[in-house]
């Protein structure tokens, strides 16, 4: 039978890969260097739950889900090595992090339906980064590093529902008219004046999207996707 490795013996393995006689490759990585293998990891990630989903076939989740995994174990290492923590610490945090945002569940706070278990995670989530030195506002808390329409979506839903801008699906369809109605004129424009227009119609097309909790992201991705299938059956 294949040799089945255990949680421990995995550790020991990147833990051999970092030091003095192990890959030239891994013992260079830090942090930083790690960022686009991160990325591209979760976007493979993403690729093998559709493909799952279309397949039944769990083979390359499986596979997908350890390369994520990998990220994370060569992170902890090196942050064991910087003596900063540990795997071990990484497990034990989200662990109480999932108890106590889960009051519902191994505590004694009332929650009936999704809706006032995401109201309970937002509000022990706000109290967690009370002090924190790495949070500045809000809507700055939101990562830069997420794709664009994740991101904008995000904004718009948060200000939403922190400062009161009401996100109004009528205004934001009366400007795409308007801004669709501009770009019939785009051969008196020159790049920038078009590009200021369609960057207005993602915005606008953003904040519809957050006020009905869509994802552009992953809708737009499955109509690329619906269009390959088209030209190319």
């Amino acid at each position: 039978m294949e040799k089945r490795y255990t949680y421990e013996e995995f550790m020991d393995i990147i833990a051999t890969l970092r030091s003095e006689n192990g890959c030239p490759w891994d013992k260079e990585q830090t942090h930083d260097s790690l960022r686009p293998c991160m990325i591209e990891e979760a976007y493979e990630l993403l690729a093998a739950i559709r493909i799952y989903d279309k397949s039944g076939d769990a083979d390359n989740l499986k596979e997908e889900l350890g390369d994520v995994l990998l990220q994370v174990a060569l992170h902890s290492q090196i942050a064991k090595e910087e003596g900063l923590f540990t795997m071990e610490d990484v497990v034990s945090d989200i662990a109480e992090k999932m108890i106590r945002r889960h009051p519902h569940v191994f505590g004694d706070v009332y929650a009936d339906n999704s809706d006032q278990v995401l109201k309970n995670w937002e509000d022990i989530k706000k109290k967690e980064k009370e002090g924190k030195s790495w949070v500045t506002t809000p809507l700055r808390d939101i990562p830069e590093e997420l794709p664009a329409l994740v991101r904008a979506s995000k904004v718009y839903k948060k200000a939403d529902k922190l400062y009161k801008r009401e996100l109004s699906v009528e205004d934001s369809v009366t400007a795409l008219q308007k801004n669709a109605e501009r770009l019939s004129l785009e051969k008196e424009m020159d790049d920038g004046q078009i590009a200021g227009i369609l960057t207005d119609m993602l915005a606008d097309i953003c904040k519809i999207a957050a006020k009905r909790r869509l994802s552009m992201e992953q809708t737009l991705s499955d109509k690329v996707n619906d269009f390959i299938d088209e030209i190319e059956r």
